[in-house]
C-alpha cells in the first residue's frame, strides 16, 4: 500500500467537504459574477452571498480569491486539448475551436479582463499560471506531440513553443485592432492562415 503524503491527504480532506455537484454550481456562479463585475470588484462576500456559502467555507476550500477564480475558470472550460484526437492536427485545432464556440463571447471578454487584472494583481497572475495556463499548455503539448508523431510537424519546428502564444493572441488582438470579437469564422481562418503554416503542417 502506497502512503499518501500528509499534505496531499490534508488537501483531499479539505476539498472533500463539497460534493462535485456543489463545487460545479459554485464555479459557475463565480464565473458569472466575474463576467458581470470584473476581478477587482469581485469579493468573497459577494461570492458567498450568491452561492449561499460562508466565507469560512470558501477560504477553507480554496484559500484565496485568486485560487478560487482560477479554479472556477479551469472548471468551466468545455474541453481540454488533451481530450481531442481527430487523427490530424488541423482537425484537432478546429475541434478545439468548436468546443469553445458556444461561450466565445464570454470567454473573449473574460480573457481581456483577466489580462488587465493579472497585470495589477500578481497573486492572480500566479494562480492563473499554476491552475489554468500551465495545465492547458501541458495538454496542448500532448496534442502537438501527437502531430509530430504522425509526421505532420517536424520535431525541431521552432514554432512549436509558440502555439499557446498564437492562440492567446487570436483572442486578444482582434478586439484591439479591428474592434470585433474573435468569432468562429475568424478563429477558423486564423488557424489555417497562421498557426498551421507556422508549424509547416
Amino acid at each position: 500500500m502506497v502512503a499518501v503524503p500528509a499534505d496531499q491527504a490534508t488537501d483531499r480532506a479539505r476539498r472533500s467537504r463539497l460534493s462535485p455537484e456543489r463545487e460545479g454550481e459554485l464555479y459557475e456562479a463565480v464565473v458569472e459574477l466575474l463576467g458581470k463585475v470584473g476581478y477587482d470588484a469581485l469579493t468573497m462576500d459577494a461570492i458567498a452571498a450568491r452561492t449561499r456559502s460562508s466565507k469560512a467555507t470558501l477560504y477553507r476550500q480554496w484559500g484565496s480569491k485568486p485560487t478560487l477564480v482560477a479554479s472556477a475558470l479551469r472548471h468551466v472550460k468545455p474541453m481540454s486539448p488533451q481530450e481531442i484526437d481527430t487523427g490530424s492536427l488541423r482537425g484537432d485545432l478546429h475541434r478545439l475551436l468548436r468546443a469553445t464556440d458556444e461561450e466565445m463571447e464570454r470567454d473573449a471578454a473574460l480573457l481581456r479582463g483577466l489580462a488587465r487584472a493579472a497585470h495589477d494583481f500578481p497573486d492572480l497572475q500566479q494562480a492563473l499560471r499554476e491552475l489554468l495556463i500551465q495545465p492547458e499548455i501541458c495538454a496542448l503539448e500532448v496534442l502537438l506531440r501527437r502531430a509530430v508523431a504522425r509526421g505532420e510537424v517536424a520535431p525541431d519546428c521552432p514554432a512549436l513553443g509558440y502555439v499557446p502564444h498564437m492562440l492567446c493572441g487570436a483572442f486578444i488582438s482582434r478586439p484591439l485592432i479591428e474592434g470585433a470579437l474573435p468569432d468562429n469564422a475568424y478563429l477558423s481562418a486564423y488557424i489555417d492562415a497562421v498557426i498551421l503554416p507556422a508549424l509547416g503542417a
